[in-house]
Formats: structure tokens, sequence, C-alpha cells
């Protein structure tokens, strides 16, 4: 067998806290947002069991941050987003949809405003960047936009709380979601804010000092390890399980808000303009031919993380599944998958065409696992 080799170079950057996952044992990376991060430790399924069990540290540094400031910080990022962002409040989060000047999603970030003129666009794995740089000199907008040095650590798990009020006291657990607030930690800079990408609560810990990585790394441990903190990654059992989807696979710029069932986070009707609202507005109007939905799929167990398979019904083409796994709690292989409207309804029949061959499956609501 051939061994195939994955080049580092420095164009794929390393997250603050690297040399620490390695010391902590990881055994895999993906590139996201030209950095690379970490995908297992143990295994997907031991991390699992750790993460809706226990409690677990995570390094998504390469969740990057787009930082606007200045007197026109406001109307850019309101030009990004269908999402009404007038009542946003300093200390807040919000899930934004970022769109293109067809409805087409680009990104699914959360928002953080910091101050009256200052906010940070926590992001998926586009090229989000350029794209606020290429509005603000298009409009003339009196705005900086640039990546600070900023690298996000996770603490999520059901057994966050002793281990978040170790590192800052009981208080940081009073902290509602999507809340944050700016503090420090043996001195080092830090916004912690309730959020994550899992469904166990937790925190992240945005560094605001990359080349003290390792030092918050080892804090986090020691603090978490009288309650058994292990390290594990964004884990793709889990994220399924709980109905979080994952931009590159679940949604592309190919889909709009309204097939991924974001139509929530879609104010057409509000006074402020931004890309895509007669775009969203007409498609709206019209009617979305599909949409993002769950599947029960039958067979054995699926290897790992899976995707792109196509989906028919009676021979006839029917979408294609977007992600899917094996979940633990469940005992089925599930997954989300992009179907006509035609077969939206609970219990529908339809088949996947795996590579192991074709596959029954039934249409199920999402999330999974409440």
């Amino acid at each position: 067998m051939s061994i195939v080799q994955f080049s580092i170079v420095e164009r794929t950057r390393k997250s603050p806290f690297y040399e620490a996952t390695i010391a902590a044992g990881v055994q895999g990376f993906t590139v996201y947002n030209h950095m690379m991060m970490p995908t297992w430790y143990e295994s997907g399924e031991a991390d699992y069991y750790n993460i809706v069990n226990n409690v677990t540290m995570w390094d998504v540094a390469a969740e990057r941050q787009v930082e606007i400031t200045g007197p026109d910080a406001h109307k850019l990022v309101q030009l990004m987003t269908p999402r009404n962002l007038s009542k946003t409040k300093i200390g807040q989060c919000k899930y934004i949809p970022v769109t293109d000047q067809n409805g087409g999603l680009l990104n699914d970030p959360v928002l953080l405003k910091l101050a009256e003129n200052h906010y940070w666009v926590s992001l998926a794995d586009s090229d989000i960047l350029l794209y606020a740089q290429g509005i603000a000199l298009g409009m003339g907008l009196d705005v900086t936009v640039v990546e600070p040095d900023v690298s996000p650590l996770a603490i999520q798990g059901p057994n966050h709380a002793p281990v978040m009020a170790a590192l800052f006291g009981e208080e940081i657990n009073k902290v509602r979601f999507f809340r944050f607030v700016e503090t420090e930690l043996n001195g080092i800079p830090l916004v912690v804010a309730r959020s994550g990408w899992s469904k166990q609560g937790g925190f992240e810990l945005y560094l605001r000092d990359g080349s003290r990585g390792v030092e918050l790394w080892n804090l986090v441990a020691e603090a978490g390890a009288p309650h058994g903190i292990k390290p594990a990654t964004p884990n793709s059992i889990e994220r399924i399980e709980s109905g979080l989807l994952s931009y590159g696979n679940d949604m592309t710029r190919e889909n709009n808000p309204f097939e991924i069932g974001l139509g929530s986070y879609c104010d057409l009707d509000q006074e402020a303009d931004f890309y895509g609202k007669e775009a969203l507005k007409r498609i709206k109007a019209e009617g979305i031919k599909q949409q993002l939905t769950g599947l029960v799929i039958e067979g054995e167990r699926l290897p790992g993380n899976s995707s792109c398979w196509p989906v028919s019904d009676g021979g006839a083409p029917a979408g294609k599944v977007t992600s899917a796994t094996w979940s633990p709690r469940l005992e089925k292989n599930i997954a989300f998958a992009m179907l006509p409207m035609s077969h939206q309804e609970l219990g529908t029949k339809v088949t996947v065409h795996t590579p192991d061959g074709e596959v029954g499956a039934t249409v199920h609501s999402i999330p999974f696992v409440s």
C-alpha cells in the first residue's frame, strides 16, 4: 500500500495551541480557514463520549475572526447579513447568515459586539475577510477590516461549570447563553463567551495574545484535571445528532438561508439594506424547491463521517446526503440530506447510494437528539 503524505507549508498556519495539542496526543488534523485544526484524539467515538458525558477542551483557533471597527462598522456588518442587527447589545453574540447579492450563503458565523463600533465575525470555513474588505472599499465606508490575533479555545460538555469556576470564579457561570465578558487569566487577555459548536453546553475562550496559547491550554488542563477533562475536537457524531450544520458540507454558496432552515434569521422587511435583499424576497415569494432535512439510513454501521451520496426515489434522482454518521446513542445511521420539497414529509422512504451499495432511508426531523 502506498503512503500518502500531506505537506505543511507556511500558508497552512499552525494554531497557538498546536504544540499543546501534539503533547496531548492529537491523532489527526484538517485544514480549516487556512489553519491546521485537530480532528481526533482517542477516536471519533471515544472523543464523542467524553464530550457528551463529561467535559472536554478543543483547539478551535481555526475559527478565525474578522474584526470590523470604525464609524461605519455597524453599517458594514448589517450589509453582510439579512439578520436584523439594530438591537444587538455590547457583550452579545448573534448567529448570522452571510449572503451574497443572489441570496447565496457565504458563511454562517457568530457575531460578537465588543463596543459600539467594534465587532468580531467568528467564522466558519470560508474567506469572508476579503468579502468584508471588498464591500467596505466599494461602498466607501469608514471602517478598518482586519484579521486580529484572536484564537478560541473551547470548553464543552455537561460538566463544564466546575472547570470554568476553577478558572474564573463562580460568577462566570452566570453569563447567559450567547453573551460574553472581557477578562484575563494570569494576565492572559481573553473574551469569554457562553457558546460553542456543541449542544452539550460550555464556553469559548477567545485568546487575544497568540504567544500565550500553550500557557492558556495548560492552565485549562490543570484546572480541568480534577474533573476529568479530556482534549477533543468539534465532533461529527455529536453535531449531527444535535442538528448543528457545517458550512461547506451541509450548505454552500449554491444554497439560500430558506433551504437550510435559516429563514427565521432573515428580516426581509427591515429598513436597513443588505446584500441579497431583493433576491431573498423573490426566493421567498416563489417558494423553495428543496430543503435540508434529516434521514435515518438503514444497513450496516457507517464508517466515520460520510457525505455526498446520491439519493433516489423509484430510480429517479431525489437529492443528496450532505453529512452522515453512526449515532451511538440512537444505535442508528443518521444523516442530513438536501431533498426536494416533495420529499420533506416525515416517514418518506428514499434510497441512498453508498459506496457499498444501495440502502433504504427514512426522512426524520432535525435534531435527532434533543
